[in-house]
């Protein structure tokens, strides 16, 4: 144990025999306590070093460990031995790999649709505005973003606040940065990695448990469902406690949504899209694409078969959006604020649910 007590050699000995003997006997008896106390401190620390060197151990066995635990030191400043620990507690979800390998983003538009654009939906929406008008005003007002894409966000996301996810975030980001399905398109296993590290971060800025936190199968959490880089960077502490929360304090979560979509470039009031129709020689690639973000003019665009409405600035700058329908496909002519909706989510199948969503709670809220 030279490692651990390099000043101890070895049990104290009786080392005077011309002691008297009840003076020896106290000695020994004095001794014999001291040596008991060495060893049980030896073993105890023993069992602290085995239990240490264990948690490593088993935060190494996920794949990839070991690099994230030195990127985590080196490039982030934080504790080793506190990241072990906590890759240690890690547990990997088969469920959340089924969960990422089948979005509902993955479905046709028909099918999409009324799992967000329901009567449930359109209901509680217009109950949180009404529950929260003064705030969602003051909110949209200060930020410039519309307050029904503000409130449609929130219940596309969560219903507002009533399915908020059932994993461990710290699970949920684990699994996905070392075992990212290897089977899909892309291997997004270092992005989830990054948002783990964030996540780690996070808790210790806004004092959070990491092992309790709860959040989607793709670690994002709260009302407005952030990803952890996102929670650092967007949200706000619009009430002024001190907390940026994201599960209980309405305000925060009102005012992080609007900041979210402001910083991005929102612009109040601005169309979001328009339907169009194709031509029969229209160039399929461009309904295709990937981005929406309108670089072509709409009268680029007519020329390559896809008519908007009347109306329309001709240089206004635009994208197409090709929906699947359950007997025909529609066309859409997007423009910058449908953009700026993918930015939350990337997919148009989300934008387009949080469009019609926010125009059905709107035309609610007149009707009522």
């Amino acid at each position: 144990m030279m490692g651990i007590y390099p000043w101890f050699q070895g049990p104290i000995r009786y080392t005077s025999p011309g002691m008297g003997r009840s003076v020896r006997n106290a000695f020994r008896n004095y001794v014999k306590k001291i040596n008991s106390k060495m060893a049980y401190m030896i073993r105890f620390n023993r069992y602290v070093l085995l239990l240490v060197l264990s948690s490593s151990a088993i935060a190494l066995e996920h794949p990839g460990a070991g690099e994230f635990i030195d990127r985590a030191v080196t490039e982030h400043g934080l504790d080793g031995e506190e990241v072990a620990a906590l890759l240690a507690g890690a547990k990997y979800q088969q469920s959340i790999v089924d969960a990422i390998s089948r979005p509902a983003e993955g479905k046709p538009w028909h099918e999409y649709r009324p799992i967000f654009l329901n009567q449930r939906r359109i209901d509680k929406g217009v109950e949180f505005w009404k529950a929260n008008h003064e705030l969602i005003s003051t909110v949209s007002e200060q930020f410039g973003v519309d307050p029904q894409i503000i409130v449609s966000i929130i219940g596309v996301e969560t219903l507002y606040g009533r399915i908020t996810g059932s994993y461990r975030v710290l699970d949920a980001l684990a699994t996905l940065g070392f075992y990212y399905p290897s089977d899909l398109k892309r291997d997004r296993s270092a992005f989830f990695s990054g948002e783990l590290l964030h996540f780690i971060q996070l808790s210790k800025e806004e004092k959070l448990p990491p092992t309790e936190v709860i959040g989607s199968y793709a670690g994002a959490m709260g009302m407005g469902q952030f990803i952890p880089s996102s929670y650092r960077e967007y949200a706000m502490d619009f009430d002024g406690n001190g907390s940026r929360d994201l599960w209980r304090s309405t305000p925060d979560i009102v005012a992080s949504v609007a900041n979210y979509l402001h910083r991005h470039g929102w612009i109040h009031g601005d169309p979001v899209l328009q339907e169009a129709t194709a031509t029969q020689h229209s160039d399929s690639a461009l309904a295709s694409l990937a981005d929406y973000k309108p670089v072509m003019n709409i009268s680029e665009i007519a020329q390559k078969g896809y008519q908007g409405g009347a109306g329309l600035d001709p240089e206004r700058l635009a994208a197409v959006l090709k929906l699947e329908e359950k007997n025909e496909d529609t066309y859409w002519l997007t423009f910058h604020n449908f953009y700026v909706i993918t930015r939350y989510n990337r997919s148009p199948l989300y934008a387009m649910a949080v469009l019609q969503l926010s125009e059905e709670i709107l035309q609610a809220m007149g009707d009522s």
